[in-house]
């Protein structure tokens, strides 16, 4: 039994004649009928009760084998669609892994950008640290990472698409908010925060602290980006940030931004997929879009880390984001 011979069959009960069943599926009327004849033949029974005259009368066979037909017909097209929709990258989920911070001031200016041309991908994502976050890539959860501090990985790829700054922040009143940039002796006994216990973050900073034989206290363990601004904005400590996640408060003076010369202070951003896995569609063109907006007018990164902080801001300064409806978009 091939498909061309159910749509035949199809088509002669829902037309009423072989001519007009011929027309319909693009062959001769001689073809149609030899067709089905042969479908007779391998099914050992007969279809239609030719005693009636009318091709479209059918035998209880053929009754029985016209609804399995159309069940088959429609599998077919729906498995036909969707392959093509996944060939356009139209019809997958997209799984990211990234910062929290990440997910709140970069992902969904590239989101917008993705979903004008990817209108049925669905996305997801998961939160956490670079390592959890390259653990899940190489295990095949994710599709993509999109995080700071890669490491180098030959079973890796990774394409930089934002360059920022990390920043000190504090109340607008605290005793160094007046200073454009300090050392880090200056942050001597201050109760610092800083995300993730085991941050790479938060291990330069500790280790540029220990370099500098200066006595500090790190707390808030695992606290969230908002979380840090909330607490340096009721003067509960002062925290370590990247400058893109703090503009507009800095901007309104709600906070105070410093930079420390003497921690390292690049937070560059990369969007990272794993080698030994074949890309999807919509992750492909993602990566390609992402790479594209690198060389637009308004770029998301600039090898001038001056030019890419005015870059950056734009991503915060950007008519708010709203989601598409279909796409799951979480972070756990």
């Amino acid at each position: 039994m091939e498909f061309q011979q159910l749509e035949m069959f199809a088509a002669l009960v829902e037309e009423g004649s072989v001519s007009r069943a011929a027309d319909r599926v693009f062959r001769t009327a001689p073809a149609v009928s030899i067709a089905l004849r042969k479908l007779e033949v391998e099914m050992g029974v007969t279809l239609f009760d030719r005693s009636a005259h009318t091709p479209q009368h059918l035998t209880p066979a053929g009754k029985l084998l016209y609804t399995h037909a159309i069940s088959i017909l429609e599998m077919r097209k729906a498995a036909t669609l969707s392959i093509k929709d996944l060939i356009n990258g139209r019809g997958e989920t997209l799984r990211f892994g990234t910062h929290e911070s990440v997910s709140l001031y970069v992902l969904p200016l590239l989101l917008r950008h993705f979903y004008e041309a990817h209108t049925n991908v669905t996305t997801e994502m998961v939160c956490g640290s670079s390592e959890r976050i390259l653990t899940t890539l190489r295990g095949g959860t994710i599709d993509l990472a999109v995080i700071a501090d890669v490491p180098d990985d030959l079973g890796l790829e990774r394409h930089l698409i934002v360059c920022d700054e990390l920043v000190v922040i504090t109340n607008p009143k605290h005793r160094l908010a007046s200073a454009k940039s300090v050392g880090i002796r200056d942050l001597a006994n201050e109760f610092l925060l800083v995300q993730g216990t085991r941050s790479k973050l938060r291990s330069r900073i500790e280790q540029a602290l220990k370099e500098n034989n200066t006595p500090y206290r790190l707390g808030a363990e695992n606290i969230a980006i908002e979380g840090i601004k909330r607490m340096v904005a009721n003067d509960l400590g002062i925290g370590f940030v990247p400058l893109m996640c703090v503009r507009e408060e800095a901007a309104r003076r709600e906070l105070a931004t410093i930079r420390v010369d003497d921690i390292p202070s690049q937070w560059d951003l990369w969007i990272v997929r794993s080698k030994d896995r074949q890309l999807s569609v919509a992750a492909h063109d993602f990566i390609q879009m992402c790479l594209s907006l690198r060389q637009s007018p308004d770029p998301l990164v600039s090898s001038d880390r001056s030019e890419s902080r005015r870059a950056a801001a734009k991503v915060t300064q950007r008519e708010g984001f709203r989601f598409a409806p279909g796409k799951a978009i979480h972070c756990s």
